[in-house]
């Protein structure tokens, strides 16, 4: 069958019944939440626990049961290897691994699917975990991709059921209260697993710092904890920040960093009191410091921007460009530092930041956004999950979320990487429909979708360089070769949920290349 954008979707997925993308608002449920478990405690519990081996114990962890962790330390996590390597010694088979999201650090999970510790996985895959996945990496499950917001709606929905969330917490106290913004090693919010905390058969939180009670602020409750452990390391607060959340320095995507504020400046949305949420590539931290010095110059106060939390993002707040900053993870330790010392830099839950289940998001408030993409096609869908090579090698990440809630969506891209255009006739991959995206920024110029007519007026009566999507992309095929496409088989690797839980898309596996 095929959903609202033609992507031909089967009627299962694994052993999961689907229900086809039919638009970014056509569904609005209004019903009860799936019921948590109950936990109750008596007066003087010892929570604390010597070993990860010995929280496995006491939860009861067992063979095809699921286990959740965060990403907040990003490349630098520890506690999934650890997890895993001490359920394998175990003799645990057969997991379902729910993470927020797999980064490089974690290759070592395709180790556990070849044991069969792990096999299935319900998370975004950044790295070598995805690529080996397309190739038919040996899980029993297509994997499940969802944004931040679609896990939140996910968990609270009872789409995922979590047998045991194990919390890496930089700060701890033996009641279980924990913070990522405190301790040796501090990593910003970890209120990712807020959800997972409430929701979970059993919560344990794992620590290297294990201080007095009670820890501020609790992200992370003492009445949703079964169990606290004490390690070594939990991870490293260096490598929260990756390659792609570094400022660019290539004269071709400043150039778009400046198209990207000067569309904004003139979109009728430059107003004092707007808002935005720059996403975390190159590009658009450029677009953030770009925008930060359009606003000075116009004296201009934003009422708020989205994070993740960067250096940019911080700047603004302490030079009263913007009065808040509502924050769901850190990018970088200025950030974190910031949060210490901001009173205006608010940590923010993915509940409240994008859950489509709810009476609101965060996201709904943005006047603008921009966001990166791997490839974007004529109808402006959206692909930031696999390559052009087919690889599923990135998360969702907020993307859908902001996408859908913010009045101007921008997508940032060059029209090159490499020699491989970015702009195509169908998209390998649909992330994001192209109804919820208003304009493509490339260094040849802004295309803006048709039903934004308002927007482009806007634009051209500012002269700057609008083209049609057609055009941009006729420029850049007739520049390079045609490229080698991937060959897909029959077998689905992966599907890909829109906000509301239904599949916008699959991704099949990659057999060969053209």
């Amino acid at each position: 069958m095929k959903n609202t954008i033609g992507r031909e979707i089967p009627e299962h997925v694994g052993s999961r019944e689907v229900i086809p993308f039919q638009g970014a608002f056509a569904i609005l449920r209004d019903h009860r939440k799936a019921p948590r478990h109950q936990k109750g405690a008596p007066q003087n519990e010892n929570k604390v626990l010597s070993s990860i081996e010995a929280a496995i114990d006491a939860t009861g962890l067992s063979d095809g049961m699921t286990i959740s962790f965060h990403h907040s330390f990003r490349d630098g996590d520890r506690v999934i290897n650890q997890v895993l390597d001490a359920c394998a010694k175990k003799g645990l088979r057969d997991l379902r691994l729910f993470p927020t999201a797999l980064f490089p650090v974690h290759a070592g999970v395709i180790d556990h699917i070849k044991a069969g510790v792990v096999s299935r996985i319900e998370g975004s895959m950044n790295g070598p975990v995805g690529a080996f996945v397309s190739q038919g990496g040996q899980l029993t499950e297509p994997a499940v991709l969802r944004s931040h917001g679609g896990r939140w709606r996910a968990v609270e929905a009872g789409d995922v059921e979590i047998d045991v969330a194990f919390i890496a917490a930089p700060q701890a106290d033996p009641y279980g209260n924990a913070t990522g913004i405190r301790g040796t090693t501090p990593c910003g919010p970890i209120c990712f697993l807020a959800v997972d905390a409430q929701y979970a058969k059993k919560t344990v939180v794992i620590t290297n710092d294990l201080a007095p009670y009670p820890v501020h602020p609790m992200e992370i409750q003492q009445g949703w904890v079964d169990h606290v452990v004490v390690v070594d390391e939990i991870g490293d607060p260096e490598n929260i920040a990756s390659g792609t959340l570094r400022l660019t320095k290539s004269p071709t995507r400043l150039l778009i960093a400046r198209l990207t504020t000067d569309a904004v400046v003139n979109s009728g949305y430059f107003v004092d009191g707007f808002s935005f949420q720059g996403g975390a590539g190159g590009i658009s931290l450029a677009a953030t410091k770009y925008l930060g010095e359009e606003m000075e110059k116009a004296g201009i106060v934003g009422s708020f921007a989205i994070g993740g939390g960067t250096k940019m993002l911080v700047g603004l707040l302490r030079r009263g460009l913007i009065r808040a900053i509502l924050d769901g993870q850190a990018f970088d330790l200025d950030a974190v530092e910031s949060l210490h010392e901001d009173p205006a830099h608010l940590m923010m839950d993915p509940g409240m930041y994008a859950d489509y289940d709810s009476r609101g998001c965060a996201t709904y408030k943005l006047d603008a956004a921009f966001l990166g993409a791997t490839e974007v096609d004529l109808d402006f869908n959206v692909n930031v999950n696999t390559h052009s090579d087919g690889l599923l090698l990135h998360g969702i990440g907020g993307h859908q979320d902001v996408a859908a809630g913010a009045s101007m969506t921008m997508i940032t891209i060059p029209t090159l990487r490499g020699r491989i255009p970015v702009i195509v006739d169908s998209v390998t991959t649909v992330t994001t429909p192209g109804e919820v995206v208003d304009v493509i920024v490339t260094e040849r110029g802004l295309a803006v979708n048709p039903k934004r007519e308002d927007l482009k007026e806007c634009f051209l009566a500012a002269g700057l360089p609008v083209k049609e999507l057609a055009d941009i992309k006729a420029e850049v095929d007739g520049m390079i070769q045609p490229v080698r496409k991937p060959v897909f088989g029959d077998e689905i690797i992966a599907a890909i949920e829109w906000r509301d839980g239904t599949i916008i898309d699959v991704v099949r596996k990659v057999e060969g290349f053209e």
